[in-house]
């Protein structure tokens, strides 16, 4: 995207005959007067502004492509986003979900507890009524034995 015009190309050819002159008088030694210098400062300018019109001309090229490269970016980051808050949705109903099951599981121990009281107390009951039951027929025992010893 070079900037030079059609001006300062007729600039440049109408001092490049003295750019000529100045480079051979100065090539044999002769002095520059004030208006050489003058006409040599301005082709340095010419060539200094126009270096800085291609670097100017990188530096758009460059910010055009670093804002396009953002763009991308960004669009990318916005997938990412959208990626996150899915996986967040997933999340969130996975902890529902396992939420729900611990509910159950705790629900279901809890019966399981309460029915494993149930049986501990009725073998305890069970048991109880065996050993009195035992008790009284070895008491008993003991006691017609007893009685029929002392006959």
């Amino acid at each position: 995207m070079n900037h030079k015009s059609k001006i300062e190309d007729m600039l440049l050819e109408m001092i490049q005959p003295k750019l000529t002159e100045i480079e051979v008088r100065f090539s044999r030694g002769e002095g520059l007067n004030g208006e050489d210098v003058n006409t040599l400062l301005l082709k340095s300018q010419f060539n200094h502004i126009n270096h800085l019109d291609l670097r100017l001309d990188e530096v758009v090229a460059d910010v055009a492509s670093l804002k396009t490269d953002f763009k991308q970016l960004e669009t990318k980051f916005t997938g990412l986003e959208n990626k996150f808050e899915v996986l967040e949705t997933r999340f969130d109903a996975l902890e529902s979900c396992l939420d729900a099951k611990i509910d159950s599981l705790i629900a279901q121990f809890n019966e399981f507890k309460m029915e494993l009281r149930l049986e501990i107390q009725m073998a305890i009951h069970k048991s109880m009524k065996w050993s009195i039951g035992l008790l009284a027929f070895i008491i008993t025992f003991l006691k017609a034995l007893e009685m029929l010893l002392a006959k």
